[in-house]
């Protein structure tokens, strides 16, 4: 019961993680303009893996969409992979996660239904490994730029996506952990058991040998106590 109970908790943790890094993807605050040392803003800059934007200050905001994948910065290029390969993963972890659980019906024998669940929490740590991966990459983008000296262009701080990105890639990683561990709890559950039963078998040895020695020696060897009332 205990098990199973630990196998809810890191279900809705994992769920709640994949929810977050799949509404990351589309958000679009991923970097905003800096207003450091700026007197009067007239309009804001923002940008996320797939367009960039700029709303004035009566709140019309115009974008524009990246004309080319290929001419996009190597960063761009690989954080849209990563957060892609986060969301699949995670998608795929949820539906091994629904058939290896133990209050489902479906999955097969236990043996199955422990190395599904194993398997579902590999899949949420690559997952959240990627969302962070793709996140750090991002963020350490925007820093470098933002205190280098010799950058006059347009300088941008963290927007939003990056911190709910992180969390939910740090919520799937524990889930994912917490179903690996499962399994490991599941071996020592039955190595007891196993246990238990090999000691119980023991002292039931060690009676049945008590209560042979306990007899006397003419019921305990009667065949020899046979042939030698033959001979009287």
């Amino acid at each position: 019961m205990g098990n199973m109970a630990t196998e809810i908790v890191a279900f809705l943790l994992t769920i709640a993680g994949w929810i977050l890094v799949s509404s990351t993807l589309p958000t679009d605050y991923w970097k905003v303009s800096s207003v450091d040392g700026t007197v009067i803003t007239t309009a804001t800059f923002w940008s996320n893996l797939w367009k960039t934007c700029v709303t004035d200050s009566t709140g019309v905001s115009n974008c524009k969409d990246f004309p080319s994948m290929l001419a996009l910065d190597a960063y761009i290029q690989v954080c849209r992979g990563l957060m892609i390969s986060s969301v699949c993963l995670g998608f795929f972890g949820a539906i091994l996660a629904l058939v290896g659980m133990k209050c489902t019906k479906i999955g097969g024998s236990e043996t199955t239904k422990a190395r599904l669940t194993v398997l579902s929490g590999v899949h949420f740590i690559l997952s959240g490994l990627c969302c962070m991966t793709a996140c750090s990459i991002y963020a350490h983008r925007i820093t470098t730029n933002f205190f280098d000296p010799l950058f006059v262009a347009q300088k941008f701080e963290l927007g939003a996506a990056l911190f709910i990105g992180w969390a939910g890639s740090v919520l799937c990683i524990l889930g994912g952990l917490v179903f690996c561990l499962s399994l490991s709890e599941g071996f020592s559950i039955r190595a007891e058991y196993t246990y238990r039963g090999s000691a119980s078998f023991a002292p039931t040895r060690t009676k049945l040998s008590k209560t042979a020695n306990s007899l006397p020696k003419e019921q305990v060897e009667p065949s020899r106590q046979f042939g030698r009332n033959a001979y009287v």
